[in-house]
């Protein structure tokens, strides 16, 4: 969205999070007080209540700006946003509790006021944010609010930019004109193309742009002025985006040096206490599920000594943490004879080289001639990878991180491959959510490399929400 539409939607939050607050706040004192004919532990009118209400609740919208609740960057991602809603709505219960404590006032009648507002806050909050969600996304469908974008750029991230941006009424951006190479426009958008970049920029106001994203620099310093320059002289926004992956990191610092700009590329953040907070998060979660997956383990054992004798397990060797050789487990899913051994060399012998030249240009194949039939149920199902906990328990893999590979793939990695291993491999990632063996694998690699960088909690309670809905719907499952 542009910065105005964003500071004025920002804004529209800001109050009706507080009407919100306030709103949870009088039904929480109406259900205990009113409705409950129990006694009260302290006796506060409600005048009094919603006086005290009105003075604290600037400091809940305050602490929720803080937590970037009325940034840009959270607007389009839910669960990070939920996550902070309830943090910032216990946090808003303990500063109440605090001023009680020091004042020696009360605010809370009974202890049952605090658990209502503080579970009615959160659901109220997370309730409005929805709508407002919804509203924004109908806004876009009938064109109100939307950035209409000029893209510069010759690198291939343009095209992945055009086509991330395409979905207009959820991005907020229209992209109506590009200048670069023309096979970067996606068919059937209507975007306008021009020639050179003076062309563009004599036809900003033509197509009402209001938008400038950049995606690399030009060898000649005066043009690129003259792009960002254009974009001063009309008011418009200007953004640069780097073509190369290294530099989409949520985690890197912009300072100034010498009086230029310095773009530091922090190290992923899973080293030190990142580490031990995810290491800690796989064992607690495979313990509370061990219900569930362990029945499963069980059962799937019995069904590949009826259904697919051989082996039960297939253990294959891979490159893990710190360039390290592992022992990787998933059950056998092909014909005993052929695990293990070099796949485009055995599609030769077979007489497939379409299927060789596939697998050596994707590591991937579609309908994989050595794969028995119970097998490609469990391909299907992804429940080969069940196995895989017993990795994450011995702390060879975690449930979330990049693909474990072969020793033989790291060439195909080139100079990428040590940020990958400086992190564990896991049995789910970002590119398995995010179209798995539909990806090319140059499109995988940036994205496990954007994972490496930008790892989070909350990007690992995302990356397995999306992967139960992968699973189930088993898009893009080889």
């Amino acid at each position: 969205m542009p910065s105005r539409n964003t500071k004025f939607f920002s804004l529209i939050l800001i109050i009706a999070d507080f009407f919100v607050l306030l709103a949870a706040f009088t039904v929480a004192y109406i259900i205990r007080v009113q409705l409950d004919d129990r006694p009260l532990v302290n006796t506060v009118y409600a005048l009094d209540y919603l006086s005290i209400a009105l003075a604290i609740l600037p400091l809940w919208i305050i602490v929720f700006a803080s937590l970037g609740m009325y940034s840009s960057g959270i607007y389009n991602r839910r669960l990070m946003e939920w996550g902070r809603i309830i943090i910032g709505c216990v946090i808003g219960i303990l500063i109440i509790i605090g001023w009680e404590y020091f004042t020696g006032k009360h605010f809370f009648p009974a202890r049952l006021v605090a658990w209502y507002s503080l579970i009615g806050a959160a659901l109220s909050v997370l309730l409005e944010r929805e709508l407002f969600r919804l509203i924004r996304s109908l806004a876009f469908r009938f064109g109100r609010g939307i950035s209409r974008v000029l893209i510069v750029g010759n690198s291939e991230a343009t095209h992945d930019i055009i086509l991330a941006l395409s979905t207009t009424h959820k991005s907020g951006y229209k992209i109506v004109a590009m200048t670069g190479p023309k096979r970067f426009i996606p068919q059937g958008l209507g975007i306008t193309h021009f020639g050179s970049v003076e062309d563009a920029i004599r036809n900003i106001k033509t197509h009402s742009i209001n938008t400038i994203i950049q995606t690399d620099l030009y060898d000649s310093e005066d043009r690129n002025q003259k792009i960002l320059g254009a974009a001063q002289l009309n008011h418009i926004r200007y953004t640069f985006i780097p073509g190369e992956a290294g530099f989409y990191s949520g985690k890197n610092s912009v300072d100034v040096f010498l009086g230029y700009p310095m773009i530091t590329v922090s190290q992923t953040p899973l080293v030190g206490w990142g580490a031990i907070v995810k290491r800690i998060s796989d064992l607690l979660i495979i313990l509370v599920f061990s219900p569930l997956w362990l029945p499963v383990f069980l059962l799937l054992c019995l069904f590949q000594k009826l259904f697919n004798p051989g082996p039960v397990l297939y253990n294959s060797r891979r490159l893990g943490l710190h360039d390290q050789m592992i022992d990787t487990y998933k059950f056998r899913s092909m014909k005993p004879e052929l695990s293990g051994k070099d796949a485009a060399e055995i599609f030769r012998k077979m007489g497939r080289e379409d299927l060789a030249v596939e697998y050596e240009k994707t590591r991937k194949i579609k309908n994989d001639p050595r794969i028995t039939w119970f097998g490609r149920i469990l391909r299907k199902t992804s429940l080969d990878e069940v196995p895989q906990l017993l990795n994450v328990i011995r702390g060879d893999m975690s449930i979330v991180g990049p693909r474990p590979i072969l020793k033989e793939e790291r060439k195909f990695y080139k100079d990428r491959a040590q940020l990958l291993f400086s992190v564990k491999p896991g049995i789910t990632g970002l590119w398995q959510v995010s179209g798995r063996s539909n990806m090319s694998f140059e499109q995988r690699v940036d994205l496990e490399l954007y994972y490496a960088q930008n790892w989070s909690f909350w990007l690992d309670v995302k990356i397995m929400f999306k992967t139960i809905g992968v699973v189930l719907f088993r898009k893009g499952a080889e």
